[in-house]
């Protein structure tokens, strides 16, 4: 009854006063906080994300309208056999990165641990590449791989070895590839790996050494665990990036030899800039981004099992 006694210039003065109490509110200026990140998110990611899939229901080729024309593009994948050797050459690429890219941190994160003198020398030196430009890196290792005149025949040519032709071998240019980009990344998993180690309690290890344990134990059973949610982000970012691999590939074989290292980024590029098939090219790029997702959930899922969390 007391409800309805209220009158229009009542009810305007209450919802005046919850205004007022949420813009004072810390529930405001959080969401006053993350609304660049969910606008960035929406225009720059979601927005994209949505008119590309649009685009893989039609036959746009740049030139003219896209003509819609269902899931044409996506049978069209699974008859052709380019694709199927493209993401066999992405899986190979990110099985042999993956596990390179982060033993090599690991180990350079326990060897930089240490307070010797010049550490911090040797860890500026490893995080360089990290904010070198992907084409200007790539460029130096494509002379560097070079067959005649290339730095590293050169060196082997002291030993009385003749070099191969490493980036025209197609047993060879894929490792190639391998190598320079996880010796690109290695310094930003080592800088987590080393943030990860500074956080690992002193009290384990000296309670580990009062029981007998030696420093392959310790590692094994102190570091270890106890750095896996630094080991499970590394895994997660470094499986990403090497799902997007494209700079290196670009610049230092250009998917060849013949298609040897061609991969799914390059083969979208090839199929929408030089073919000017952007339909067919967006169909690739939503293929492309269900397999990362279905990797990030499967890895977020089984994090249960081996990534440990201090209570």
């Amino acid at each position: 009854m007391e409800a309805n006694l209220k009158t229009p210039a009542h009810l305007s003065l209450e919802k005046k006063r919850r205004r007022k109490k949420f813009i004072g509110s810390e529930a405001f200026y959080g969401y006053l906080f993350v609304s660049p990140m969910v606008l960035g998110f929406l225009i720059v990611m979601l927005g994209p994300l949505l008119y590309s899939f649009y685009m893989s229901l039609t036959d746009w080729q740049l030139l003219g309208d896209p003509n819609f024309i269902g899931l044409e593009n996506y049978r069209r994948l699974t008859a052709d056999p380019e694709f199927g050797a493209v993401l066999k050459n992405t899986l190979i690429f990110s099985v042999g990165l993956v596990p390179v890219n982060i033993i090599m941190a690991l180990m350079l994160a326990l060897l930089l641990h240490r307070n010797l003198p010049g550490m911090g020398i040797f860890r500026t030196a490893i995080f360089i590449p990290v904010m070198t430009s992907i084409v200007v890196w790539s460029i130096i290792w494509k002379y560097m791989f070079a067959t005649d005149e290339g730095f590293i025949n050169q060196i082997l040519q002291v030993f009385s070895i003749e070099g191969p032709a490493w980036l025209y071998d197609p047993k060879l240019a894929m490792a190639a590839v391998i190598v320079v980009s996880a010796m690109k990344n290695v310094g930003l998993n080592m800088v987590l790996f080393l943030a990860a180690l500074q956080q690992v309690p002193r009290t384990l290890y000296e309670a580990s050494f009062l029981d007998g344990a030696n420093k392959s134990k310790q590692f094994w059973y102190v570091t270890l665990p106890m750095i896996t949610p630094t080991v499970f982000l590394t895994l997660i970012l470094t499986v990403i990036g090497s799902m997007k691999v494209f700079g290196q590939i670009y610049v230092m074989t250009g998917g060849g030899p013949g298609n040897h290292t061609k991969v799914l980024v390059y083969y979208i590029w090839e199929t929408a800039f030089k073919l000017f098939d952007f339909g067919y090219a967006s169909a690739i790029a939503i293929i492309l981004f269900l397999i990362i997702l279905v990797f990030t959930i499967a890895q977020w899922v089984l994090r249960k099992r081996w990534v440990f969390h201090e209570q």
